[in-house]
């Protein structure tokens, strides 16, 4: 059985992700070329094995997967305004919005690029670490992906999440906004004990197990999406928790914490209660966050 080559990398943008992307693809075998603006951070991967290029034009020329990962959108359109793109599989790890990368999708093929957009779920001490549970959202041309999976698959893991192009940015905010609200509350419970003698080190597992038992309940909520339907397994009803409600805005006043955190949600649970059935879950509120 012949064994596939090892794929050519090119990686344009050596923060701190960028270089551990390329130093995956060094430390599995892959010769990898590296561009950045500030060219002394390419000094520790040349030690390593990295061809170092002049410029963004001269690595995309010398061929291979081209991926960028950059400060921002506007960034790749001005690093790669002089490259040679026609013919080249081009994967964006550049954070940005949907439009963005619908965008930016049309602008490779109007210079005849194919092209990958991808969202990355991982810090850079998970990159090249398996266990760490790392991986990267990918949207846009599905052959393309297809043809190297199994490079992308080397520096994390890989979900392909559908052709149109800005679908890996969306699942990637989706998350990272659902990671701020966790955020948010945690940041509340810790000010509520902070003055009273309760250590936030004792606190800490029993705040994660809570948060980690909760999770669960996102799965209710996509079934009662999907169906339409917010009354079906629930487990505590709207009218129950907006009464509960009062309980929380109370002690925080009486812990002197500020509610700003919670009130919105607050809000929105009460409304939602005045406008529709009690008996529904807390799905509702989804409906009340479309502005259009």
């Amino acid at each position: 059985m012949t064994k596939k080559p090892v794929e050519n990398v090119v990686v344009l943008g050596l923060g701190a992700m960028g270089t551990a992307l390329a130093r995956a693809w060094l430390a599995a075998g892959h010769p990898v070329t590296v561009w950045n603006r500030t060219p002394a951070r390419a000094a520790a991967l040349a030690a390593e094995g990295a061809r170092v290029a002049d410029s963004a034009a001269e690595a995309v020329a010398g061929g291979g997967l081209v991926v960028a990962c950059l400060l921002d959108d506007a960034s790749v359109g001005t690093v790669l305004e002089e490259a040679a793109l026609d013919g080249r599989d081009l994967v964006n790890l550049t954070t940005g919005t949907p439009a963005q990368a619908r965008a930016r999708a049309e602008w490779a093929r109007e210079r005849g690029a194919r092209y990958l957009d991808g969202g990355i779920m991982a810090v850079p001490p998970m990159v090249g670490v398996p266990e760490a549970g790392g991986y990267v959202f990918y949207s846009g041309a599905p052959d393309v992906f297809e043809r190297h999976r199994e490079t992308l698959a080397v520096p994390v893991g890989t979900k392909y999440v559908g052709e149109d192009a800005g679908l890996a940015a969306l699942h990637d905010v989706a998350l990272l906004s659902a990671m701020y609200g966790m955020f948010a509350g945690a940041a509340h419970a810790f000010a509520l004990i902070a003055k009273e003698d309760v250590d936030p080190v004792g606190f800490a597992p029993l705040l994660a197990d809570w948060l980690v038992a909760m999770s669960a309940s996102v799965h209710r909520t996509a079934d009662q999406l999907r169906s339409g339907d917010y009354t079906t397994n629930v487990v505590s009803h709207l009218a129950m928790q907006v009464a509960g409600t009062t309980t929380l805005l109370e002690t925080a006043d009486q812990q002197g914490v500020s509610t700003e955190l919670l009130t919105p949600y607050v809000e929105l649970m009460r409304r939602r209660l005045a406008e529709g059935d009690g008996k529904e879950d807390l799905t509702g509120v989804v409906d009340l966050l479309s502005t259009r």
